[in-house]
């Protein structure tokens, strides 16, 4: 074998096994398969998040939260919060999913999701404005 085709040969197998040594630690960026940690500041970013989320978050009433619970979404393991509150006379419920201990989306299906939380007063969410 002609020594440029050995060393094309070598460079190719290298090239192939790097991907082998590389560790999953860290897990894929939207935390995957992996345990996921409590999202620990959840009671300061809903609120955050909802004052740009919510078209007009001035006058919210009742507002209640559950405590982060571990649901399936979307065939993942995820921390959900779940918020419910009355708006312009129409009662909403979200429900709020946590990836890697951060605030990530709200989940398009509160209903499935936050069957039997148990709500808790809210009341930060009363004293949001624009």
């Amino acid at each position: 074998m002609p020594v440029l085709a050995r060393f094309a040969f070598a460079l190719i197998a290298a090239a192939a096994l790097c991907g082998c040594v590389t560790s999953d630690d860290a897990g894929p960026p939207d935390g995957g398969d992996a345990v996921q940690p409590f999202p620990a500041n959840y009671r300061s970013e809903i609120p955050a998040f909802l004052r740009s989320y919510l078209n007009n978050p001035v006058g919210l009433r009742d507002a209640a939260m559950a405590e982060p619970v571990q649901r399936q979404v979307a065939g993942r393991v995820r921390f959900v919060s779940c918020v419910r509150f009355i708006q312009g006379g129409r009662p909403q419920e979200l429900a709020i999913v946590h990836v890697n201990g951060r605030l990530d989306r709200v989940a398009g299906t509160a209903a499935e999701l936050c069957a039997g939380a148990v709500y808790a007063p809210f009341p930060e969410l009363e004293k949001l404005s624009r």
